[in-house]
């Protein structure tokens, strides 16, 4: 039988006992080498977290992703969250299942996904409640800019600036001589406060100078509804809320609010127009949680493009009155929602709106 050499310490090898000079040499050895060792079991720990995070972007997606919607069935950000989910889902060949988290203005949704495991597979879409609502709530558990990576635009679009029917304004310089000829001031309808609706008001009145009283509805149905029967005076909206309603004649359509005219309302001059620098956009995007490794973000991006570019997506969009938005890569989609939230907190802070 073949006996295995016993491995003694030095530090305990009877030579050494009561030498403490011996002893704390040997300790302070141990000490250095132990040191040294620090960096290369670190180093090759991050190399293993990198092949691991590598391969597992490469297998990406292999289970069901899951798209949140901050909001209710039916509306637009959830339409255009299941036009995408359709497509991803051909283009990644995986389920891509769409849940509704509504609640407190996409609040709800969002930290539930700002909670969720950074890998991918819980994403979320978005309108620019995202980054306005800080501004009015600052004790949100989440703060856009550091807790969600934009993934890619999804549409942007002009609102619509459109005014009840016995309201005598013709033109946006109509709606501004009227708001300051006195009297009690005219009503305008938002889908809620903290909307873009709401906000594009909240900009007119302060590049104006207009007396407007701002009126919050639960959705842009209701507010339609009482601009319609006159209960509120005008309104800005998104074009797929109120183009029916236009082009039916009950209510009447101003401007849009992009930097130019709308392609698709070439007829309307833009409110810019009239109030230089005036521009409010309405978009979409697709978000991850913020340490979503960038190779599955990558993936994503160029699944979106792929889809966006396509056919059956764009013509589904058209439908519902939405615009694509140009393509962007991750990080001019990010820069893109910066510059937005930037603009949104100071129109909040100029306009002093306080969320009761």
């Amino acid at each position: 039988m073949v006996h295995k050499p016993k491995m003694v310490s030095c530090a305990h090898n009877p030579a050494f006992r009561g030498n403490k000079g011996i002893s704390t040499m040997m300790q302070r050895h141990h000490i250095r080498a132990s040191r040294r060792a620090a960096p290369v079991l670190a180093a090759a720990l991050c190399a293993a977290l990198a092949l691991d995070s590598g391969a597992a972007a490469a297998a990406y997606p292999d289970h069901q992703i899951t798209l949140v919607v901050p909001y209710a069935p039916g509306g637009g950000v959830d339409s255009v969250g299941r036009i995408l989910s359709r497509g991803l889902a051909k283009e990644l060949n995986q389920s891509v299942v769409v849940e509704n988290r509504p609640g407190a203005g996409a609040t709800v949704g969002a930290g539930y996904v700002k909670r969720a495991a950074a890998d991918g597979y819980t994403v979320m879409v978005v309108d620019p409640a995202l980054i306005i609502n800080p501004s009015l709530m600052p004790n949100l558990p989440y703060e856009p800019l550091r807790d969600f990576k934009a993934v890619s635009m999804l549409t942007v679009s002009p609102l619509m600036l459109s005014v009840t029917n016995s309201l005598p304004a013709k033109s946006v310089a109509d709606l501004q001589g009227l708001a300051k000829s006195g009297g009690q001031g005219l009503s305008f309808a938002s889908a809620g406060i903290g909307t873009t609706p709401h906000m594009a008001g909240e900009l007119f009145k302060l590049k104006t100078q207009g007396n407007f009283i701002h009126v919050p509805y639960k959705g842009s149905g209701p507010a339609m509804t009482d601009l319609i029967s006159g209960q509120v005076q005008f309104s800005f909206s998104t074009i797929a809320a109120a183009s029916p309603f236009v082009t039916t004649g009950k209510i009447r359509a101003l401007a849009t609010t992009g930097d130019k005219r709308s392609p698709d309302w070439p007829q309307l001059p833009t409110v810019a127009e009239t109030v230089p620098g005036f521009k409010v956009l309405f978009w979409t995007g697709l978000f991850v949680p913020a340490q979503t490794p960038a190779d599955v973000v990558a993936k994503l991006n160029a699944a979106v493009a792929k889809v966006w570019q396509g056919e059956e997506a764009q013509e589904a969009l058209k439908k519902i009155g939405e615009t694509p938005a140009p393509v962007m890569t991750s990080a001019q989609s990010q820069d893109f929602v910066q510059g937005e939230s930037k603009m949104w907190a100071t129109v909040v802070k100029d306009a002093n709106i306080k969320v009761d």
